[in-house]
């Protein structure tokens, strides 16, 4: 598989201008997902250990990651990336009037590390058409189809 990223071409409207015509911006399409056996299958490529084993650590780590964000660690993992919670919610006037039922809801910010940096760094891309159907069959097939520009 070819080392770029596949984009394609698409209108947004100015949502603060209604009567203005559309610009046109780049929008990443992804060409499928890797899972977690997948990746285990990658890196026994590139090591000397065992799909299963390598599979095996990764399910860990998903455990291991998801323990340290329910007790409010930051999850440094190397170079790759950091990993830590944030709250949004809404105000209290004074200190004393805050409560837990003020916070709306909880997230992860994701901050991408040295080697997921570089990677983006030197990202290469290649456009894409989205082809939509004009109409779906009556049962109900269609969808989008990814076609490279020739």
């Amino acid at each position: 598989m070819s080392r770029s990223v596949t984009y394609s071409v698409v209108p947004r409207l100015n949502p603060r201008d209604k009567d203005a015509s559309p610009k046109y911006y780049a929008q990443a399409q992804a060409r499928g997902d890797v899972s977690l056996r997948d990746m285990a299958a990658r890196i026994q490529a590139t090591c000397t250990v065992h799909k299963s084993d390598v599979y095996a650590v990764l399910v860990a780590l998903e455990d291991v990651v998801a323990e340290a964000i329910q007790n409010g660690e930051i999850v440094r993992l190397g170079d790759l990336c950091t990993l830590q919670v944030s709250l949004n919610g809404k105000g209290a006037l004074t200190e004393e009037d805050y409560n837990t039922a003020l916070i709306q809801r909880a997230k992860i910010n994701f901050r991408p590390g040295k080697v997921l940096s570089e990677a983006l760094g030197s990202l290469n891309f290649t456009k894409v058409n989205i082809k939509y159907p004009k109409d779906a069959d009556a049962e109900g097939e269609g969808g989008e189809d990814v076609i490279p520009d020739a």
